[in-house]
């Protein structure tokens, strides 16, 4: 099992291309339900998520791939 706090830790990387994406800042819950929805990283362009104009990137937890020691492993598709 891991804490939603050790997550935050993890380098997330999209398979897709192998780019490092960032850190979690953020998660997506579903209080009525019990879970976690997505995750939240920070935009292109911001420092710690605090400093930038970007939006914020949310991925779905369907689309977590792995839950690694020192990564986040995602599956996602670049914007056409």
């Amino acid at each position: 099992m891991i804490n939603l706090s050790e997550m935050r830790e993890k380098e997330v990387i999209n398979i897709k291309d192998g780019a490092k994406m960032g850190y979690i800042y953020d998660f997506e819950l579903d209080l009525e339900n019990g879970r976690v929805v997505g995750i939240i990283i920070p935009g292109p362009g911001k420092v710690l998520g605090l400093f930038g104009k970007n939006k914020d990137l949310m991925i779905e937890w369907k689309n977590i791939v792995r839950i690694g020691t020192d990564a986040i492993l995602v599956d996602i598709g670049t914007e056409e």
